[in-house]
Formats: C-alpha cells, sequence, structure tokens
C-alpha cells in the first residue's frame, strides 16, 4: 500500500505541476504531450490525476508516524546537543575538585 501511495502522490504532483504551467504561461503539458484536452491519452492522464488527489487525501489523514509499517529504532535515537556529545559537567568538576585538594 505504500508504493501505491507514493505512486499516487507523483501523480499528484504532476498534476499541479501541470495547473502551475497553465496558471502561469497558459500551457497544458498534458494536453501538448498527448494530442489535445479532448485526446483519449490525455483525458486518461487528467482521470489518473484525479483519481491521486482522492488518494493523497488519505495521506493527509494518516497519524503522524505511521505512514511507514517498519517499526521505529529507539535505540539509535540522539537526545545529545545539536552540534555533538553532551558535556559531561559532573566528570569536569569532580576533575576540578581533585587537583584543588
Amino acid at each position: 500500500m505504500h508504493t501505491f501511495k507514493r505512486v499516487a502522490l507523483i501523480l499528484a504532483i504532476i498534476g499541479a505541476i501541470n495547473w502551475g504551467l497553465i496558471g502561469f504561461f497558459q500551457f497544458d503539458l498534458v494536453a501538448f504531450l498527448f494530442g489535445g484536452q479532448g485526446a483519449a491519452l490525455s483525458r486518461l492522464v487528467y482521470g489518473l490525476v484525479g483519481l491521486s488527489g482522492l488518494v493523497c487525501l488519505s495521506i493527509l489523514f494518516d497519524p503522524i508516524g505511521e505512514t511507514d509499517d517498519r517499526p521505529i529504532d529507539t535505540s539509535k535515537v540522539n537526545y545529545g546537543v545539536e552540534f555533538g556529545e553532551d558535556f559531561d559537567y559532573d566528570h569536569q568538576k569532580s576533575d576540578h575538585d581533585k587537583r584543588t585538594d
């Protein structure tokens, strides 16, 4: 099912690009490539793009983090600071205390 949604998303993106071309440049790429808006192949592409938009609605309502069926491996999560490992202040303090004694 994951591949089906990915293909639907790609088709929806293609449709969005085509609508952008129509809006900005009055150029229908699908009609240009497949023989006009009334051609059977163009109508097929328009229909597939429309159906893929409906499938993408299900992606919109998927719970966050549950779009992938694989379990999340939390053993490799880095809870450190942004630029690397956290500095161990307790260790530094104990070294400093040893030197002053």
